[in-house]
């Protein structure tokens, strides 16, 4: 009886096109898009302004050398035309230049006991500007610098390394799936989590509050089935479309991190380009495992509070009204997430319903889950939704609730 109730709801929500568009095109296709479209775009963009020629107007005379460092074309990208101006300000508002340069007195042409000072005009807010022309007069200026120390240190027959006796070699010693995933550790929990409420909303919705609209909802009471079947049956229809969302946005994760791995090897992408907004993921067989197990636990909780929540509303509107504030019970704890270096983790937290999931899904993707955490966190999320789901039996069994329509 608890599948004939599940496959009747499974059978009303598949009916609604729309509804499968967010189950499984949904995470397939944004996903993808995020986090290797828009670093491709991004890293597509950043390269466009190396290799664009930006126009910087010059206030005052510029020495010979640093001319030439800032118009020289090297292997990195194109340098800067120089032009005259003579309003910085208005030169950079109007767009005549991207930058201005405004030598208040003669620069030095040595490095000596002399220091001269280089006004450099450009919209800091923007990131256009600070990508392109503000960035190689910054490079040119430092490579200008560099330069007269480097001839000064030579006529006084010292070595450049004078100025760097000890240097840093940084060493990552993070895990290998810490280091491939980047900053798309952070987002992966707040997806997951968004696309396993969006997948069981429609069926919790349409199951509980659009039967009461309906009157479908007496029928079904009134039948030789009892209450609790009719809530498993319900718990189990939003809970397996939650996960066939939670499948289907994994899926893309997995298979847009073979993609990236792909177009990297053959070096038909920049491998820092597909860093600007984290980089791929990639799970172990033990990992995959633990992921799994949390993503269910969480998918019969956010089921359960679905559920809970809507046969308390009187229309399909105002249940949506009730589920609305849960996406924001997701992402600001997952916007949380990017702080938890600072943040003392205790084994505690694991066992807080729906959080403690988010955390153990970030150490599932760097590659830190512990069989612990993951029992924790699944124990949470059982307890929350047996809690929930005896809430929501309980509200089956009142008529003041039912049929208050």
């Amino acid at each position: 009886m608890v599948w004939n109730v599940a496959w009747r709801d499974l059978l009303s929500t598949l009916r609604d096109r729309r509804t499968l568009l967010s189950t499984i095109l949904l995470p397939l296709l944004v996903l993808p898009l995020l986090t290797l479209g828009m670093p491709l775009l991004l890293g597509n963009l950043m390269g466009g302004q190396a290799k664009e020629a930006q126009k910087v107007g010059v206030i005052g005379t510029l020495p010979a050398e640093l001319r030439r460092t800032l118009t020289r074309n090297g292997s990195g990208g194109t340098g800067v035309e120089l032009i005259t101006v003579k309003d910085p300000v208005q030169a950079v508002r109007s767009g005549e230049a991207e930058a201005v340069l405004r030598a208040p007195s003669p620069l030095p042409t040595q490095a000596g006991n002399t220091q001269g000072t280089l006004e450099l005009y450009a919209k800091l807010g923007n990131l256009k500007s600070q990508t392109g022309a503000y960035a190689k007069v910054k490079d040119a200026v430092d490579t200008y610098n560099r330069s007269l120390t480097r001839q000064r240190l030579t006529a006084l027959g010292l070595s450049e390394t004078v100025l760097t006796p000890v240097q840093v070699k940084p060493v990552d010693a993070s895990p290998p799936q810490e280091r491939s995933a980047g900053m798309l550790a952070f987002v992966v929990p707040m997806l997951m989590l968004s696309f396993l409420l969006n997948g069981g909303m429609a069926t919790a919705l349409d199951s509980t509050a659009g039967e009461k609209e309906r009157g479908t909802l007496e029928s079904l009471l009134i039948s030789p089935v009892r209450r609790g079947e009719v809530v498993a049956g319900k718990l189990l229809a939003t809970t397996l479309m939650a996960l066939a969302t939670g499948f289907f946005s994994l899926l893309g994760f997995l298979g847009t991190g073979l993609v990236t791995a792909v177009l990297s090897k053959r070096a038909v992408v920049d491998p820092e380009a597909l860093q600007v907004m984290g980089g791929q993921l990639t799970l172990t067989l033990g990992s995959l495992a633990a992921m799994v197990v949390i993503v269910l636990s969480v998918a019969l909780l956010i089921s359960a509070v679905l559920i809970a929540l809507s046969i308390y509303a009187r229309s399909y509107k105002e249940a949506q009204t009730y589920v609305s504030p849960l996406s924001l019970l997701i992402v600001l704890p997952a916007v949380m997430l990017q702080f938890s270096d600072f943040l003392k983790v205790g084994d505690w937290l694991y066992a807080v319903p729906l959080f403690g999931s988010m955390v153990a899904i970030l150490d599932v993707v760097k590659g830190q889950i512990t069989p612990l955490h993951t029992l924790a966190a699944v124990v949470a999320n059982l307890l929350g939704t047996a809690l929930l789901g005896w809430l929501a039996w309980r509200s089956f069994g009142r008529e003041e609730v039912i049929f208050r329509n």
